[in-house]
């Protein structure tokens, strides 16, 4: 059996004013939206808040009069015991004898309470907010008695299941980005194309070795250096025995990032700030543009004819290679596309540039590799912010094999990381359909098995549960 009632019949707003004192610190709360809880706002000395605040406890269920129709409500944290806030954060009492305060809570959880506030808002479209008359006089069905238990054993129980499929989709993710890790891993040491060597050995094809396609780009790079095209840099140092990592397949060989490069380094940031960027004109990269699977153009910045010539040392070139050199995102690397115009990069990306391009591919699967990304790790220097400067980086260890290895590796590793990406759609798939499978069941759990559609009837719309 189900009741109808009205919001205010089992809600009750209360209020604990408080008084503050001007040397005390406070906790300010605020709510996330959709459904994403209480949280910490800030720190701030009494003497600093000049609106009239409140105290709210462990255990309140509070909402934004705001946001609450965009899912901005929750349960007030333990650690948050105390906390305050504005007179646009409302809190409750639940009477236990009309709903279960579990139950209510597990409702809240699930898009019928959005529904609820957004039918108890109003107001222009900048200053929408729960009006207090409309919201609790809002008609719902509740179920009666022994009703509310069994429906809550059910959540429950349905809830356990759902908290282990969730945990299983996690162990997923983990494993696909492991199984991405290995895959590179193995492909730079030659493992990924121990096959290929075989047919190509039992053929008797001819494969020139590292060592030449080596010889082919020092050649290259000397012409390019007496062009006038790029300019002569430190010699590198000569690979010891201690400082290989790990052996080579036979036809490989080792050498030094900066021996295989006609151009490494970064980029600055021109003066200005946020007034150097117009509206539109040369695409100016920074570190949340580059990804290790491409470019990203959302929230670009542009710089001027004038300061991109300026910058000519840094202009970015379709096929170069550009790394994230500081920061958090230190180490994601992309390629830039063919039919790439023009761009420049600031201070926390390098360009990484092939003497001959048919390396590209292959080196960007090299630095996205555990291998290149520790090292990384191991060189990076810089106080308050990691980074990678260009002597450090020139010296990195590049395993490098025969240029139609390097194809052989490149498909091979797009093919399986293909795959992967299969696979990871499968399990975001999983994730989506796990949480509309929990609604579905909620909204069924709900719904009395003798209830009866009332939207409509009357002047006031019922919302059953």
């Amino acid at each position: 059996m189900a009741k109808e009632y009205l919001i205010g019949d089992f809600l009750k707003r209360i209020k604990r004013p408080i008084q503050l004192i001007d040397d005390q610190e406070y906790k300010l709360v605020t709510i996330k939206m959709n459904h994403n809880g209480v949280v910490l706002r800030e720190h701030k000395k009494g003497a600093l808040i000049k609106s009239k605040m409140y105290e709210v406890k462990k255990g309140d269920f509070i909402l934004s009069g705001i946001d609450a129709r965009n899912g901005a409500f929750g349960i007030v944290p333990p650690e948050l015991d105390g906390a305050i806030v504005t007179n646009d954060f409302w809190y409750f009492e639940i009477d236990a004898n009309i709903i279960a305060k579990r139950l209510f809570l597990e409702l809240t959880a699930t898009t019928w309470f959005d529904e609820i506030c957004k039918r108890g808002s109003d107001g222009t479209t900048q200053r929408i907010r729960l009006q207090k008359n409309k919201f609790f006089n809002q008609s719902v069905m509740l179920p009666e008695g022994n009703e509310q238990k069994v429906l809550l054993d059910k959540i429950l129980s349905f809830k356990s299941g759902q908290s282990k499929l969730e945990s299983e989709i996690q162990t997923q993710k983990l494993l696909t980005t492991q199984l991405k890790k290995s895959i590179l891993q193995e492909a730079i040491q030659g493992k990924l194309t121990a096959d290929w060597r075989a047919e190509r050995a039992l053929s008797g094809a001819e494969v020139e070795p590292a060592t030449e396609l080596l010889k082919r780009i020092k050649a290259e790079k000397d012409q390019l250096i007496k062009d006038k095209k790029i300019k002569k840099e430190k010699v590198l140092p000569p690979i010891k025995a201690e400082d290989i990592p790990f052996e080579l397949p036979e036809g490989w060989v080792w050498c030094r990032l900066g021996d295989i490069c006609s151009k490494t380094g970064s980029g600055s940031t021109p003066k200005g700030g946020k007034s150097a960027y117009p509206t539109t004109g040369i695409k100016f990269l920074r570190s949340q543009n580059v990804y290790d699977d491409g470019l990203s153009y959302e929230g670009i910045v542009f710089i001027s004819d004038i300061t991109h010539e300026r910058m000519k040392g840094t202009k970015v070139q379709a096929e170069d290679l550009l790394l994230n050199i500081t920061g958090g995102s230190i180490g994601r690397c992309c390629i830039v596309p063919k039919d790439f115009d023009t761009g420049n990069i600031n201070q926390h990306v390098a360009i990484i540039r092939s003497v001959l391009s048919e390396n590209g591919c292959y080196l960007h699967k090299t630095i996205c590799s555990p291998y290149f990304q520790n090292m990384i790790i191991e060189v990076q220097t810089g106080a308050g912010r990691e980074g990678l400067p260009k002597n450090k980086m020139d010296n990195i260890l590049i395993p490098f094999p025969p240029l139609e290895e390097q194809k052989a590796i490149v498909e091979k590793v797009e093919t399986l990381m293909q795959k992967c990406q299969a696979l990871e759609k499968q399990i975001k798939t999983s994730g989506t359909n796990a949480k509309m499978l929990m609604q579905a069941v909620l909204k069924e759990a709900f719904l009395p098995a003798d209830s009866s559609d009332k939207a409509g009837e009357g002047k006031q719309e019922v919302v059953e549960v």
